[in-house]
């Protein structure tokens, strides 16, 4: 019973530390406050079930996998269903906006390896395990989501 009530607490204490910043990744990832919030939701939700059934030594680098996984999961199913549509503003600051629209008309690939770069502060090594993916791949799609940025913006 000690056992079962620990880990409520910690997840808990996972919950109320990490749900903001993983919605707000999620948000990144798939574009959409609402979607973003599911995401969060189901990740939550897996990583309970995975905690039941072993020790999870990193808890927030696991919950972010799970989120980055379904944020990618979801986007690339809302690609397959709906034709693409232009984010409204975010902020009602142009410049801001004007990026916002910009990074979400990036390949999803792209997008992702920049919100974990720029937004998750993770090193290539993390990001490359958490895309699947060799160091080398990682640099490389950095560097293209950022080429992509500076032609949409200059342009």
């Amino acid at each position: 019973m000690a056992i079962i009530e620990r880990r409520n607490d910690d997840l808990g204490a996972l919950f109320t530390a990490q749900r903001a910043p993983m919605t707000r990744l999620a948000h990144v990832v798939t574009g959409s406050p609402d979607t973003a919030q599911e995401v969060v939701q189901e990740a939550f939700a897996r990583y309970a079930s995975a905690q039941g059934r072993r020790t999870i030594e990193e808890p927030a680098a696991y919950l972010r996998a799970i989120v980055v996984n379904l944020a990618r999961t979801e986007t690339r199913r809302r690609a397959r269903r709906l034709p693409a549509v232009t984010a409204p503003p975010v902020t009602g600051e142009p410049e801001v906006d004007e990026l916002w629209a910009v990074v979400q008309r990036l390949p999803e690939r792209y997008r992702t390896a920049l919100a974990l770069r720029f937004y998750a502060d993770m090193s290539e090594r993390e990001m490359a395990t958490h895309l699947g993916c060799r160091p080398g791949t990682v640099k490389s799609l950095v560097h293209r989501g950022l080429e992509h940025l500076r032609k949409e913006l200059t342009s």
